[in-house]
């Protein structure tokens, strides 16, 4: 009744169009690759993301900037997915999965993928099934046809030595090289990250790779702790693995995380990761290298303590770059969740 042939794949993404993070990127490969292994694959999002997602991918542009309870959206949407008459629909994020739970009864299984922790799971619960990208958001709802798909990436490839410059810097030589990476957003809390670097007293560089709302004050600190030498803020970089080769340690600093993607990039680097104990992490980093909270004084012992000895921290974080390899591989990903929609569609045969 279910035969392995390919399979239509509708992937909704309900963000606004004016960023592009890890949810974002996680469709686009997933798409990508399944897409490669001859299914059929429609995206569902705001048309600022139209150019990320090549051939064969199909890319349908709704209003997704308009509210989730909005009337007009929820008939573009519905109209689209009518059209494409998909076997599965996946919603990405909560507002998705909220907008696609309204129209779970027209036929498609549907399956939501949980990015971060939430306060209601809701919507996830009217779905189909539902993927987890942590233990932790996985175990956090409760659903009969819930699993844990770690994101994966594809394999690092080799670093051209001209790629360690950027159009403005060379990557620093001094060491330790402290690397950090994302949005200069709250969340990730590169302010306590820049003081907790200071107060460890490292020789050395702090990196942080990104732009955002908070480049200004984040300067602004630098320049209050005379640490315009040794804490640098190059803005974003396309290409971050030569960053990842040349560092000693990358660090996560955030107050919560879905499950980082950098620490995915890191290790596949073989790039030792520090963190605080956000989502995820518990799975693949030694205990010593997870902060016991958040705090600035936290952070700053993780740092101290584990820059003192580089060496230690790549030897003992092997185990986890082998993990990284086995589990964090993009088509581990893709094969682990093309084998979730195969199995909720043999479950509901009266859904196909």
């Amino acid at each position: 009744m279910n035969a392995p042939g390919p399979l239509t794949i509708a992937l909704v993404i309900a963000t606004p169009g004016t960023g592009w993070g890890g949810m974002e990127k996680h469709t686009a490969d997933l798409a990508g690759a399944l897409a490669a292994r001859g299914h059929a694959i429609h995206v569902l999002a705001h048309s600022a993301y139209s150019e990320r997602f090549a051939k064969p991918v199909l890319f349908h542009p709704l209003p997704f900037q308009l509210g989730r309870r909005n009337l007009w959206l929820r008939h573009r949407l519905r109209r689209t997915l009518r059209s494409i008459q998909p076997d599965i629909v996946h919603a990405q994020g909560n507002k998705a999965a909220s907008l696609v739970s309204i129209i779970r009864h027209d036929g498609p299984v549907t399956v939501g993928t949980l990015h971060g922790t939430k306060s209601s799971h809701k919507a996830f619960k009217k779905l189909d099934g539902v993927i987890g990208v942590s233990r932790e958001i996985t175990c956090s709802v409760a659903h009969p046809h819930a699993r844990l798909i770690f994101n994966g990436l594809r394999p690092v490839e080799n670093t051209d030595p001209d790629d360690l410059y950027g159009p403005e810097m060379p990557v620093p030589g001094e060491r330790p090289l402290l690397l950090a990476a994302g949005r200069l957003e709250p969340v990730k809390q590169f302010d306590r990250l820049i003081r907790a670097w200071a107060q460890a007293n490292c020789d050395g560089k702090l990196v942080i790779l990104g732009d955002g709302s908070q480049r200004a004050r984040l300067n602004t600190i630098i320049r209050e702790l005379g640490a315009e030498d040794n804490v640098l803020l190059p803005g974003h970089k396309t290409r971050i693995q030569p960053w990842l080769k040349a560092a000693t340690a990358c660090i996560i600093s955030s107050s919560r995380e879905g499950f980082p993607y950098i620490m995915v990039e890191a290790l596949m680097a073989q790039c030792p990761v520090l963190s605080t104990p956000v989502s995820g992490v518990g799975d693949f980093l030694p205990q010593s290298c997870i902060s016991a909270s958040d705090s600035l004084e936290d952070i700053t012992t993780l740092i101290s303590t584990n820059l003192a000895e580089p060496g230690v921290l790549t030897e003992i974080q092997s185990k986890s770059f082998e993990q990284a390899r086995e589990q964090l591989s993009l088509e581990t990903m893709v094969s682990k969740t093309e084998a979730f929609y195969r199995d909720l569609l043999a479950s509901l045969p009266a859904r196909r």
